[in-house]
């Protein structure tokens, strides 16, 4: 199967050619980048404290919320935060706001959410 042609990696001023945004010299250091600037709060899920309730509050809600209110019995593979915590640890850890779902259902909220599929509220101006 042909593939794709290699294009200029988009880092500034880096002349290699890569078949995807970065040559793999700035693939890392953009995806930590990433990682440090969006989710400053990722620290908490891999707390010892998190997984042990993660896991306590799987076995005790194991079907997805979402799913069960559609007729359908699915497996829960995530503890969703309800409203998003954005760092708030008081709300990070409250278990009222939590909720089980599969992944599917967790994906689809958190797309929703981030805007990841253009639906933020947010206004933009040109």
């Amino acid at each position: 199967m042909p593939r794709k042609p290699r294009k200029p990696c988009s880092y500034p001023d880096c002349p290699e050619l890569t078949e995807e945004r970065y040559c793999d010299k700035h693939k890392k250091e953009m995806d930590s980048d990433y990682n440090r600037n969006n989710r400053p709060f990722k620290h908490l899920y891999n707390t010892s404290r998190w997984k042990k309730l993660r896991t306590q509050f799987l076995q005790e809600h194991p079907l997805c919320v979402k799913c069960k209110s559609k007729c359908v019995i699915k497996a829960a593979e995530v503890v969703d935060h309800i409203q998003p915590h954005q760092g708030d640890e008081e709300l990070f850890w409250d278990e009222s706001n939590w909720q089980s779902l599969c992944k599917c259902c967790h994906d689809k909220k958190t797309a929703k959410e981030d805007g990841r599929w253009r639906k933020k509220g947010r206004v933009y101006s040109y």
